[in-house]
């Protein structure tokens, strides 16, 4: 059986998703880094935050999908019409 893939419309601008990989490339890199230099439990919790925001917005940037914009679009758009 193969997957089914949702395809979402595309929301975000050729120079938004390059400069989501690339700012989400460099915080998830940051994060590896950091906990490098400063192994700690704190210091732990942080990276993982920081290496989950940079895998999300490398995830976003590539699929040129971000939820959080159609949710806002949807919502702007009630407001305004109401």
């Amino acid at each position: 059986m193969a997957a089914v893939i949702n395809h979402h419309p595309v929301n975000l601008s050729l120079i938004e998703r390059v400069a989501r990989v690339v700012v989400g490339a460099a915080g998830a890199a940051g994060a590896v880094i950091w906990f490098a230099w400063v192994p700690s439990v704190l210091v732990a919790v942080g990276a993982v935050v920081l290496a989950a925001a940079g895998i999300d917005l490398i995830v976003t940037g590539v699929r040129g999908y971000c939820p959080l914009y159609a949710w806002l679009a949807r919502r702007g758009a009630r407001r305004s019409a109401s």
